[in-house]
């Protein structure tokens, strides 16, 4: 049997590291990509302390030419791709829209939104020439997808615009055997999320601490999602806390 291979971003931390530790239980070997190099070759080797299952590659995701470089590695390492997990993710500053300034802006968008759609760009070039052709993207989108924070104006416009991604690339994958689904979070506990512990501000104006979950429940969302037939595919998929002020008016 032909072993499973994919690509995990912002893969040195939180919700990205469960999903490799994930991955690699459920039998794939996984390529971790993270823009500083100590902190993937950290991740890497907590993972997968024999080596023999991980590639641990930094990458700055919205450079193109870096994605072009990263997937020549993975095929020249391992033939094929069958996955790719696009989770990498920064935030701006919480501060007024208008106080945001445009290198506040082009970070975030580099970060969630191009990177995401040069590693979708890199990985239909490989997934249309390997034999048998065909595999699976996953995108992160965040519960921000469909409902803002307050102050959050860069990173609510990217997940946004990765739902219309998603969708886009499921169609055009369709005719290839190219599956892609999102899977939106809601208050997973990550270095990310510590603030909520001391409380962040609601859409109301008051500050609450609001409850998080585990990563491990994210990380085997994807295992699930990643785990079907290209036959068969999760468009979207919402998991979060049951208790987060999400649904409804908070």
């Amino acid at each position: 049997m032909s072993i499973k291979t994919a690509i995990v971003t912002g893969a040195g931390t939180g919700v990205g590291k469960a999903i490799t530790k994930a991955l690699l239980a459920a039998g794939f070997k996984v390529a971790m990509v993270g823009r500083r190099k100590e902190m993937i070759d950290a991740a890497a080797k907590d993972v997968d302390p024999s080596g023999s299952n991980v590639l641990a590659i930094p990458t700055d995701v919205g450079d193109p030419k870096a994605v072009a470089a990263l997937f020549d590695k993975v095929k020249a390492s391992w033939g094929r791709l069958d996955l790719l997990v696009n989770n990498a993710g920064v935030g701006a500053p919480a501060i007024p829209l208008e106080e945001l300034t445009p290198e506040h802006w082009n970070a975030v968008v580099a970060s969630n939104l191009s990177g995401a759609f040069f590693c979708t760009q890199q990985a239909f070039k490989m997934m249309k020439a390997q034999t048998p052709h065909g595999g699976r993207i996953i995108n992160n989108g965040s519960v921000s997808a469909t409902t803002p924070r307050p102050n959050s104006s860069p990173y609510t416009a990217t997940k946004h615009a990765i739902t219309g991604l998603t969708k886009a690339t499921a169609l055009d994958g369709r005719p290839f055997d190219i599956a892609c689904g999102q899977i939106d979070i809601g208050n997973a506990a990550t270095e990310m999320t510590a603030k909520m512990a001391t409380g962040v501000l609601q859409a109301d104006g008051s500050t609450a601490v609001e409850p998080t979950i585990d990563a491990k429940h994210i990380a085997d969302a994807v295992a699930y999602m990643a785990s079907l037939p290209l036959n068969a595919n999760v468009l979207t998929m919402t998991v979060m806390a049951t208790q987060m002020p999400f649904v409804g008016r908070g």
